[in-house]
């Protein structure tokens, strides 16, 4: 058994700067990092560093940022026979400026992941079989997210599923298919049109989400914790006190560590704790795949806080 992550691939071009350049300006930069990224990716290496076997399936471009993003994913043992060359575009790409504020200024180029269609979906469908869950997110074309969920629901596969970017108008008939849902605060606004920034109101927007058709609603509120609801339950979880220094990722490792966690035949609640491990551990190293933890570190965190990874 495995899990498949369906979604996309990307290469993160980031230069820093003092400050961001006005319109038609020129200035100097002071440093550059190429950083594997993209939420597919991420949540697939996330889940691979905790030893758990993982698919990836999805597109990139055949030049050189596609082959050294499937290389990555290799190293990290991602399994990757199903990531298609797209011989016909580029590689997606992020370009991003950071200033010495932390403010930044980013163009994506989808590239290959906005290629992702129903051949895609036949990749993945010849996988899903011998699959346990399969995790989504939203920067690929959403028909594919719709149909790459209804394949796992005629396979009675779990599907997880990261609404991030966050989108005001997913469509109706994808709620239905969705096992367990994670937006933090901004998307959980996005998806029920009211603010979300405490357990009150995210517990409102879950019951939403449950009434259009979800399973479970997983509200994350960063450092306030995390609130879990479905059917007729709700509970919240704490979250693990510590020195956050970048939150890019942080939601990816949360959904790889729940998925870890749902994989390795935890409760519920003590898959979110580990989803909720994960994305402390995240949270306290620079860029994106490389903060994700590994299984000696992400073990060790939960032991010390007397929380061991055993199922119970």
């Amino acid at each position: 058994m495995s899990i498949i992550v369906f979604g996309s691939i990307n290469i993160d071009l980031v230069a820093t700067t003092s400050r961001l350049p006005i319109a038609g300006e020129t200035i100097l930069g002071e440093d550059f990092f190429k950083i594997p990224g993209g939420k597919g990716a991420n949540q697939a290496v996330a889940l691979a560093r905790l030893e758990i076997p993982t698919h990836m399936v999805g597109r990139v471009g055949a030049d050189n940022f596609g082959a050294e993003l499937v290389q990555n994913l290799q190293i990290t043992g991602v399994q990757t026979d199903n990531i298609f060359i797209d011989e016909t575009v580029s590689s997606g790409v992020a370009i991003i400026t950071v200033d010495d504020a932390g403010e930044n200024q980013i163009v994506v180029i989808p590239g290959a992941n906005g290629r992702v269609n129903q051949e895609d979906i036949e990749r993945l469908s010849h996988l899903l079989p011998t699959a346990k869950a399969l995790l989504l997110q939203l920067e690929i074309p959403i028909d594919a997210v719709v149909a790459a969920a209804k394949a796992a629901k005629n396979t009675n596969v779990k599907v997880i599923l990261d609404p991030a970017p966050a989108q005001t108008n997913l469509p109706d008939e994808l709620y239905p298919l969705i096992d367990i849902i994670t937006p933090n605060e901004i998307e959980a606004g996005q998806l029920v049109g009211f603010p979300v920034n405490n357990q009150e109101s995210a517990i409102k927007a879950a019951k939403v989400l449950l009434q259009r058709g979800v399973k479970c609603a997983v509200v994350k509120l960063g450092a306030k914790g995390v609130v879990c609801t479905i059917s007729e339950e709700t509970f919240c979880v704490p979250a693990f006190p510590v020195d956050a220094v970048d939150t890019v990722a942080a939601g990816d490792a949360f959904n790889g560590g729940l998925a870890a966690g749902l994989y390795q035949g935890l409760s519920l609640d003590k898959a979110i704790i580990w989803g909720s491990a994960a994305g402390a551990l995240a949270a306290t190293k620079l860029g994106a795949q490389t903060s994700l933890p590994d299984k000696l570190t992400f073990d060790y965190f939960l032991e010390e806080r007397g929380l061991g990874t055993e199922p119970v």
